[in-house]
């Protein structure tokens, strides 16, 4: 097979709800083709859900963030780049296995039900005041009444972050997804979170409380599993990856069933549904389309396309969960379709880890919805809502809406 001709990436949404039209023309024609990023780096480009698993389940690629032949979408200064370094979701096995086992038993379904009646408790307080605001103010934004607060409440709370910090975090995540952002604001904004976490860890180190990080502490003086900076880069992961996404997922969820009032009829009549709902609206809208990301360490083959080590790969998950090979009429929103195998979460040893706690955040979030809020309306139309086309993580800026 011949190397096919390079284009540019990434390409933009024509319709908000729908990924990039060129996906569905790569799958038929060009299912592995190379790319030129943003940054000036070459990378293949994997767009069928076949490949995408096969490259994200290979022990002959890596996560490694510094290396040359990295994907990376934007220059990183230096000094970001080390103090990334530790992250665990830049690391590679042995050290990536430890890590990962060692905070596991944190996200397991069983832990992480234990959470259920707190994360409804959340979920009501927003929409008792939601529902508590006069109408005749106008339309509310859901990003900040709901969206926003939901998973940075459950994650503060689980982390033992003080609350009253979520805006300084959610300013420096923004800064720090947004592909389009300048490169001194992105590495301040490293920099300064940086700073933060290392405080936090600091005073956990010190004194350690009854949360995810102080359980952390506690657990590395038995098995010195991870260094100071590992923690920090631990906390920095959990803190942002659990709020930032969940609350783009929740946003785009509302929009998703406002917009198939079929669909949330089935959700409304059947809580139960809300599993496979929530699994639906993932695949859907695959709102971290660029996550996985991946250099090769040795030569691979791929869709009958010979990547050489040290080249850069993307998986993009939004085209691999609209592959028609998998997903029968992939572009229609179906509760019923029942099938788990999205790669919303991505595949392998870097699946997300605090899958099962975003999704519980948004089953509680969606079935409260339905029940209590069954005249939500968008206040605009879909074609004019801010979405965050050039963000890494897609979303909403704002979210308006009526009650």
């Amino acid at each position: 097979m011949t190397e096919p001709l390079e284009s540019t990436f990434p390409h933009p949404r024509t319709c908000p709800l729908s990924p990039p039209r060129e996906y569905a023309v790569l799958r038929a024609e060009r299912p592995v083709s190379r790319v030129t990023l943003a940054s000036g780096r070459t990378a293949w480009l994997l767009t069928r859900h076949e490949h995408i698993r096969r490259l994200l389940a290979s022990p002959e690629v890596s996560s490694n963030l510094a290396h040359p032949g990295y994907p990376l979408h934007f220059d990183v200064p230096a000094e970001v780049m080390e103090q990334m370094r530790p992250v665990m979701l830049a690391m590679d096995p042995p050290v990536h296995t430890a890590q990962r086992r060692s905070v596991m038993a944190e996200f397991t379904v069983k832990r992480v039900n234990l959470l259920r009646p707190r994360i409804e408790e959340i979920v009501d307080r927003c929409i008792d005041d939601l529902l508590a605001r006069d109408p005749q103010d106008g339309p509310v934004d859901l990003v900040e009444a709901l969206a926003l607060p939901v998973p940075s409440l459950v994650i503060c709370e689980l982390l033992g972050v003080p609350y009253a910090d979520h805006g300084f975090f959610q300013d420096r995540t923004r800064k720090i997804v947004s592909v389009d952002a300048d490169p001194q604001e992105r590495g301040a904004a490293h920099q300064e979170l940086h700073a933060y976490f290392d405080r936090l860890v600091t005073a956990q180190e010190a004194e350690p409380g009854d949360n995810l990080l102080g359980r952390l502490v506690e657990k590395n003086r038995e098995t010195g599993t991870f260094d100071h900076a590992q923690l920090v880069g631990m906390a920095n992961v959990l803190l942002v990856g659990g709020f930032e996404t969940t609350a783009n997922m929740i946003s785009l969820g509302v929009v998703g069933l406002l917009e198939h009032p079929d669909q949330a009829a089935l959700l409304k009549a059947d809580p139960a549904l809300a599993p496979q709902a929530v699994d639906e609206l993932l695949r859907f809208f695959s709102i971290a389309d660029q996550v996985t990301s991946r250099v090769a360490t040795a030569d691979l083959e791929i869709g009958g396309v010979r990547i050489r080590a040290g080249e850069g790969v993307i998986g993009l998950s939004a085209s691999g969960n609209h592959d028609e090979a998998v997903f029968a009429e992939p572009e229609r929103l179906d509760f019923t379709r029942g099938g788990k195998h999205h790669l919303a979460f991505g595949h392998g040893i870097h699946q997300c880890i605090g899958q099962h706690l975003a999704k519980l955040e948004l089953e509680v979030v969606f079935n409260a919805l339905l029940a209590r809020v069954p005249g939500l309306k968008l206040a605009v139309p879909v074609g004019e809502l801010p979405f965050k086309d050039p963000m890494g993580v897609y979303g909403l800026h704002r979210l308006p809406v009526t009650c």
